[in-house]
């Protein structure tokens, strides 16, 4: 964690509309933009600023102010400031770019997406009356999930895509997790009883500004809330049967899964339908799986003998309904008998996750 040291940052008084004490602060904040974090991709620095060959995209440290802060403007010559802030429980908002977030939060996170060469990036922030966050069970649709493939290729957020891989892909960068970690994750479950959790580090299918959990969402606003823009031109012609960049829409997918998701955790054979939750939506106790290889395997009962019943990809976070006592095991994260339920009749061992704090006993 950066203190806004690391940042050119100025307060400044804000006069709210003659009433003294509607009065706040305003930090005005110069990005340093060769700073970017090792989660950056495909950026480099140029003597007046960074640059990009095709779509960079460049993440900076997490930075704590000195107050809690909702509100923002940027300047950006050359790009999109997006920000984040962190959530009580530990997670975070999802990136926004409306100058709103939906906490108010201390510490917050900048990322920049670019197509050409950046200059200057500023930021100002500060502090308005809200109505706080209080969804505690995150959002949950059934879309249309199509396989990904495109082995080899890089995805959004700069991972290179392995054989039988454990990811996903949404159709808008705000649920989009930086590279090497899960803090934008979904579950997605099949018609089949099989159950996957994967991060999301891809955008896709078909749009790049269809966050159709959201409400209100970025854009298709007149769509309901949970029907992806590609499912409504598919069946209705909605767009006339076009996506944003005018392509005619063959199918109506809401995700893209890894072949690993695709085939091995959910033991899909075509694409298919199926629910997905998207787990950072919600709040409460969470944590982040961390294995050996790509998977920790999730069964229908606390010992290593119980049924199979879904995966877990590495870094994809779980939510943890409760914890309970089980066969110990000695994983990656120390040895431990106790075991999680992520999901109704499905558990984890906990040896295997970190990060999970508050969880009450089942």
């Amino acid at each position: 964690m950066r203190r806004w040291g690391a940042f050119a940052l100025v307060a400044v008084c804000l006069a709210a509309t003659a009433i003294p004490a509607l009065a706040s602060t305003q930090f005005e904040v110069d990005v340093p933009l060769a700073d970017y974090g090792q989660e950056s991709t495909g950026v480099f620095r140029t003597a007046d600023g960074i640059s990009t060959a095709d779509t960079g995209m460049a993440i900076y440290p997490p930075t704590e102010l000195p107050m809690a802060v909702n509100t923002f403007t940027a300047a950006v010559s050359g790009g999109q400031l997006d920000l984040r802030g962190k959530l009580p429980d530990g997670g975070w908002t999802e990136w926004t770019d409306t100058g709103t977030l939906e906490v108010s939060t201390k510490t917050v996170q900048v990322r920049l997406v670019f197509n050409e060469k950046v200059r200057s990036a500023r930021l100002a922030l500060w502090h308005v009356p809200i109505r706080p966050r209080t969804n505690a069970t995150p959002l949950s649709y059934r879309v249309f999930a199509t396989r990904e493939g495109l082995v080899g290729g890089k995805t959004a957020n700069g991972h290179i895509i392995v054989e039988r891989d454990h990811f996903a892909a949404l159709p808008s960068r705000r649920g989009l997790s930086p590279k090497q970690t899960g803090s934008y994750s979904v579950q997605v479950c099949a018609a089949n009883g099989r159950c996957a959790w994967a991060p999301v580090w891809d955008v896709g299918p078909w749009n790049t500004r269809d966050d159709y959990w959201n409400h209100p969402r970025q854009e298709w606003q007149d769509l309901p809330q949970g029907t992806p823009q590609a499912q409504a031109a598919y069946q209705n012609a909605y767009n006339k049967g076009l996506d944003q960049f005018g392509r005619n829409v063959r199918n109506p997918a809401g995700i893209d899964l890894g072949d690993g998701t695709f085939w091995d955790a959910l033991k899909l054979t075509g694409n298919a339908w199926v629910t997905v939750t998207y787990l950072w939506t919600g709040s409460g106790p969470h944590g982040y799986v961390r294995t050996p290889g790509d998977t920790l395997n999730v069964r229908s009962g606390t010992n290593s003998t119980a049924p199979i019943v879904g995966l877990a990809g590495h870094l994809a976070q779980v939510r943890v309904e409760c914890e309970t006592v089980g066969e110990e095991l000695t994983g990656s994260q120390g040895t431990s008998d106790r075991w999680l339920r992520i999901a109704p009749g499905r558990y984890v061992a906990k040896a295997y996750v970190s990060g999970v704090a508050g969880a009450t006993t089942c």
